[in-house]
């Protein structure tokens, strides 16, 4: 199966079950974003997982922090094997399943408790669930531990989630206890912020109006900018940072910003160091770094970007 033929199918699975899709984007790191209400998946889909590096899963995790998405990788193979369906793969701490299940959780809701780890397959177990069957059931942590083959110890830690159970064990303890123990893996955590970081390159005016800056390599964008979260202010993806690009190609980053701003709720804005008056490039307000030396507040750069978008519209 081509890579191009799983994507199509991701598409129009998601866009059949009310998520609203982005274009597909080939040469970012990531291929395509879906929304469903407030659940934002920001998507990877390769043949071989293996080839998933180290610095895709940076720029994948900067992305989902700031826009508060859930990064997800979908292949078909590792290196050695071809993936399970309904179990949880990881490279580079991004989760990867294999299309079917993807499928599974978007048609059937269901979602996958086993997750691959070296050494082979493991379970959450729900702590608090096995030490209130155990209770109930008036089991010592060594009389629970004889019943499943397993140590007092083992048992101890699996009843304060700090451990993973194998399969077999969490059968046998099921059993036991006559009752479901076990966790479905959470696919949807959304990674920690990301630190803002001043290059030479970044736009000085924007640091000035209080907006951090986080730039961005592999993806229709420059940066993203982020600003207090508690004054509910949006991300605006940025591009044309500057960089020399002519009409023609700001015209084309300026379709993709769109779409993407469009599914993650966020604006997208140029920022232009020509003296040219441009208020908009393709529907996407532009903003000049002189008007913006001008600005005494981060509220009349928000202002403009409003005013530019009703203009383009």
């Amino acid at each position: 199966m081509q890579r191009d033929h799983i994507l199509r199918e991701i598409n129009e699975l998601l866009a059949n079950h009310n998520f609203e899709t982005s274009h597909i984007y080939d040469r970012s790191c990531f291929d395509m974003v879906a929304r469903k209400r407030l659940l934002l998946l920001l998507l990877k889909v390769l043949i071989n997982i293996d080839s998933f590096t180290g610095q895709q899963a940076e720029e994948i995790k900067k992305l989902a922090s700031t826009f508060l998405a859930s990064p997800l990788v979908v292949g078909l193979k590792s290196k050695y094997e071809y993936l399970e369906e309904d179990v949880v793969y990881e490279r580079h701490g991004i989760p990867v399943i294999a299309p079917e299940t993807l499928r599974n959780m978007i048609t059937e809701e269901i979602y996958p408790e086993v997750f691959a780890d070296r050494g082979g397959y493991f379970v959450q177990i729900d702590g608090e669930a096995v030490k209130e069957a155990r209770e109930r059931e008036n089991l010592s942590l060594k009389e629970l531990a004889d019943k499943a083959h397993v140590s007092r110890e083992t048992i101890y830690k699996y009843e304060r989630g700090q451990v993973r159970a194998s399969p077999e064990t969490v059968i046998t303890l099921e059993t036991i206890l006559n009752m479901k123990i076990t966790l479905s893996v959470d696919l949807f955590k959304v990674p920690e912020a990301e630190k803002e970081v001043i290059t030479e390159k970044t736009p000085k005016e924007l640091i000035k109006l209080g907006f951090g800056i986080i730039p961005t390599s592999k993806t229709p964008f420059d940066a993203l900018t982020t600003s207090d979260p508690q004054l509910k202010e949006k991300i605006a993806m940025m591009t044309n940072m500057e960089k020399n690009r002519n009409q023609k190609i700001l015209e084309k980053m300026a379709v993709n910003v769109k779409d993407l701003a469009g599914v993650t709720g966020t604006d997208a804005v140029f920022i232009l160091k020509n003296k040219k008056p441009l208020s908009c490039i393709e529907g996407v307000p532009a903003v000049h770094s002189w008007e913006m030396s001008e600005m005494e507040s981060r509220g009349e750069f928000l202002k403009i970007i409003r005013e530019r978008k009703e203009e383009c519209n």
